[in-house]
């Protein structure tokens, strides 16, 4: 027998050991760790507030370092692209390494992350730190979730799910409002240095609170087998960043032609190459992933250690549940993409006062994560995910009739919290029924696999509500701009594309200017024009986000329907 032989025979053995042994620290019968649940959402929320309270501080960023705007594009993306790429190979390594470790191990990575962020002095050293944060962040959100899932049980994995769900949703609505707050106040460098104290808490109370789950009993499976699926490991990290690379900077640098170029390091894509690096990516992405399938059925049928059981998908809950989950997440990320480019560009409010009022979406969420038990005790978390969906819709409906100019704000309000709300029944339940089949052996990597399709839903919602709304201002904004009598042609279409460029971050600008702009005194009018133009370009993109919603309303019958035929819709 030659060495490699024996390697694949030993593989065989630990896989059909891991198989067979039931996971360490699987909830039992008696009180769950209530505890430990709030340790685990502390966990998540410091990372999911990390993809959203960095946005508004970008323009004091690139005024305080002296980025480039191509540094600062990068500086919200790269984390989530880093975040994706290594999201599938971290949670499977917490399955047999230990979850509880997996996040103690990331908290730290994230802390080192944020600290560097934090004391940047330049672009390079700022995306180095992104990278770091990434990574750590990728240790940490799936081994909070797999966690959940190993040690809630029965009656309280709803209720369990509940709190992780509010906590997912008000995490990301909260922090634009941080986000602004911290920039206004104590200075944008805040925006990380909040993850220190964070993350110490979260060490500290993993310690005390956490159990240690895994998917084998410590000694009986090598550690280090998953690096024998190198292959696996690399294609699935190098698809996932592909993918969401070309979605989320489809909208920078051009869906088929270059629309500007592209600089990363060394590599340089110049706008005057025929075709946009975002189409080869994505296709190159896409081909790395159905070789990453291909090479782990092969591996799987040869009973060898896998990064993702593909097999899994063949649950009804986890096939279906993931491609809602990814509809969903899409619409989703579309509605928090428009509204504050609404309230901040056609309603003037500042980035804190658009965060506060987002904030309000916190409040439903938190609401309904507390009812969750009780609302998925009747109606089961199929319904209660169809209810929340329902209770999206509404408000994006409400919210898309109330976007004008003279309507009062607080209108807004009322809308969010009953989408804020419908969001935290959604999206807990749903994460629930997804992982409702799944044996807890296979959380870890089932719950990466989850996040991971999150994340390809939200570069999909990024990509799509900036296509729209871009379109959308373009069609509706040549009527409004043609009724200014003295308003030349050819100055009406290069406004209409200003706008269309800067997400209506233009029309602020003119609207401080007043006469004193180069328009003079039809300056107030252009204003206005572009303002009433806008907001109808925003109520489409609102409109189609709905649209997405509803599409994941419909899908969400048949994750139901499996959940029932499965037994699992009382969870």
């Amino acid at each position: 027998m030659t060495r490699r032989d024996q390697g694949d025979e030993g593989e065989r053995t630990r896989a059909a050991t891991e198989a067979r042994t039931n996971p360490v620290g699987e909830a039992s019968a008696g009180k769950p760790p209530w505890k430990a649940l709030w340790v685990l959402a502390l966990g998540l929320a410091m990372i999911v507030l990390d993809s959203s309270i960095v946005n508004v501080s970008i323009p004091a960023i690139i005024n305080a370092i002296h980025i480039t705007m191509t540094e600062a594009q990068w500086v919200t993306a790269l984390y989530s692209i880093v975040l994706a790429a290594l999201l599938l190979p971290a949670g499977r390594l917490g399955d047999m390494v230990g979850r509880k470790r997996m996040l103690q191990i990331g908290t730290v990575i994230f802390i080192l992350g944020s600290l560097l962020a934090a004391t940047s002095s330049s672009g390079s050293w700022l995306l180095m730190a992104r990278v770091v944060q990434g990574i750590g962040g990728s240790l940490v959100m799936p081994s909070t979730l797999s966690s959940v899932s190993a040690t809630f049980r029965g009656k309280y994995r709803a209720t369990a799910f509940g709190v992780w769900g509010a906590v997912m949703s008000g995490a990301a609505a909260v922090g634009p409002f941080l986000g602004g707050l911290f920039t206004s106040t104590i200075g944008w460098r805040w925006i990380f240095l909040v993850n220190l104290p964070l993350g110490l808490v979260v060490i500290l109370a993993s310690m005390a609170f956490v159990p240690e789950t895994k998917s084998s009993p410590a000694g009986s499976a090598d550690r280090f087998g998953l690096l024998r699926d190198w292959e696996g490991i690399l294609l699935s990290a190098l698809g996932s960043a592909f993918v969401v690379f070309a979605l989320i900077e489809g909208q920078t640098y051009g869906w088929v032609r270059p629309a500007s170029t592209l600089v990363l390091g060394p590599l340089v894509w110049s706008d005057s190459v025929p075709v946009s690096p975002v189409p080869i990516s994505l296709v190159l992405g896409l081909v790395l992933l159905v070789g990453f399938a291909l090479v782990e059925l092969r591996r799987k049928r040869q009973d060898r250690i896998v990064v993702l059981d593909v097999s899994m998908f063949t649950i009804g809950t986890f096939g279906w549940g993931n491609l809602t989950a990814a509809i969903i997440n899409a619409g989703q990320f579309a509605v928090i993409f428009i509204l504050p480019l609404y309230m901040i560009n056609a309603r003037g409010l500042s980035p804190l006062q658009a965060g506060s009022v987002l904030g309000i979406m916190a409040l439903g969420s938190v609401v309904s994560g507390g009812l969750a038990r009780l609302v998925s005790a009747r109606l089961g978390a199929g319904g209660t995910v169809q209810l929340g969906l329902g209770m999206e819709i509404l408000g994006v409906a409400a919210s898309v009739l109330l976007m004008r100019d003279s309507m009062p704000l607080w209108t807004m309000l009322v809308t969010l919290v009953i989408y804020g709300t419908g969001l935290g029944f959604a999206s807990a339940q749903l994460t629930s029924l997804v992982l409702s089949g799944v044996p807890v052996a296979q959380s870890g990597q089932a719950s990466a696999t989850q996040s991971t399709i999150r994340q390809w839903g939200t570069a999909l919602g990024a990509a799509v509500s900036g296509s729209v709304l871009s379109a959308a201002v373009g069609m509706v904004m040549p009527a409004h701009l043609g009724a200014i009598p003295d308003l030349p042609t050819g100055v009406a279409q290069g406004l209409t594309q200003s706008v269309r460029s800067s997400a209506g971050n233009v029309i602020s600008s003119m609207r401080m200017q007043g006469t004193k702009g180069q328009l003079g005194v039809l300056g107030p009018q252009v204003t206005e024009a572009l303002t009433r133009g806008f907001t109808q370009g925003a109520q489409l993109s609102m409109a189609f986000a709905g649209v997405l919603l509803l599409v994941g309303l419909v899908a969400s019958i048949k994750v139901r329907q499996a959940a029932r035929k499965a037994g699992a819709d009382r969870v």
